[in-house]
């Protein structure tokens, strides 16, 4: 007999017109969401998001979704919501990622020059003041998932108290500056991987938007990082600059501040995902996010030569000044 939960699923569906419609596994997810692509009559088609409840929570999705559309941007139109059961019924932007439109040979430039456009376009749209702010508890927070889960299976133990306190301090000392800046929203995990290319759509509309249900108030260069440093594939550093010269020239931030920022910023989130990827394999099992340690690796090095970031960069040198997993093909 179905659950409970698949009872109120086939409502939810029914109610949007999907009754006895066919579902087919889409996507998991790096969290415990999962997506089926659900096929109705007449060949409508739609997304399920499928959030266990206790585990994940719909709400925020749905709340992002809906502020983004009123910016006339392409998140997913909400066709229908159990946010008790953990489900949304979502538009079905497609099957063609920035990452596989790339695979297939179109230009780089010409995908992440309007996905950067878009960013640019962020600083004119004040976030929502009861989000969560990208303070600097938040910022340590995250830092830390890599003391309790790289840096442990790296050196082979936890981090004593003082390397700890060292550990934080130095990053305090070094996101100070940036975690004052609640002036964006922060889709925070924005990079090829999560973007659709809707090429019959026109402007900023094109570029179709997945993952932000994290979103929160913080700075503009978080997103910046997290799509030209990005650690699943390699972004040719001329294409970088390139992005970067094209958001300062859209956004008029001062150019110098803003690579800092930049840079400060891509380390924490570097730092954070070789921790997350970790964890992913040693808690969860999901052993397949091993291999984007050494590029992740590359960048957090590249990251730590900026002078902003001396502090955390002297850390490094002595509490853990190489890590197996920096060589490509560590398991």
């Amino acid at each position: 007999m179905p659950s409970d939960r698949e009872t109120r699923r086939d409502r939810m569906l029914a109610r949007a017109g999907f009754a006895g419609a066919r579902i087919a596994p889409l996507a998991a997810d790096a969290s415990f969401r999962r997506y089926d692509r659900i096929e109705g009559r007449g060949g409508r088609r739609a997304v399920l998001m499928d959030a266990p409840p206790g585990k994940e929570d719909v709400r925020p999705f749905h709340r992002i979704a809906e502020i983004l559309r009123d910016w006339d941007l392409s998140a997913p139109a909400v066709l229908g919501a159990d946010a008790k059961a953990g489900y949304l019924l979502l538009e079905d932007l497609g099957d063609d990622l920035f990452s596989r439109r790339i695979e297939d040979g179109v230009a780089e430039a010409g995908l992440y020059g309007p996905a950067i456009d878009l960013l640019a376009a962020l600083p004119g749209h004040p976030p929502p003041g009861d989000l969560p702010a990208y303070d600097l508890d938040l910022l340590l927070t995250e830092t830390d998932i890599f003391l309790d889960w790289r840096y442990a299976e790296a050196a082979g133990h936890e981090a004593a108290d003082e390397a700890r306190q060292a550990w934080q301090d130095a990053w305090a000392a070094c996101l100070t500056p940036v975690a004052r800046d609640r002036s964006v929203l922060v889709l925070r995990d924005y990079h090829v991987d999560n973007l659709i290319w809707l090429p019959e759509r026109e402007g900023l509309r094109r570029v179709g938007l997945l993952d932000f249900q994290d979103a929160v108030r913080g700075h503009p260069a978080y997103d910046v990082a997290s799509l030209l440093s990005d650690v699943r594939r390699d972004v040719p550093p001329a294409l970088e600059q390139e992005m970067l010269e094209r958001y300062l020239a859209a956004t008029g931030f001062h150019p110098t501040a803003f690579r800092i920022a930049y840079a400060l910023l891509a380390a924490q989130r570097n730092a954070k995902i070789l921790g997350i990827f970790t964890r992913l394999s040693r808690r969860d099992g999901k052993h397949g996010y091993r291999k984007w340690l050494p590029r992740t690796w590359r960048l957090l090095r590249r990251d730590l030569a900026d002078p902003a970031l001396d502090p955390v960069a002297r850390w490094f040198e002595t509490w853990l000044p190489s890590d197996p997993a920096e060589d490509d093909g560590a398991t």
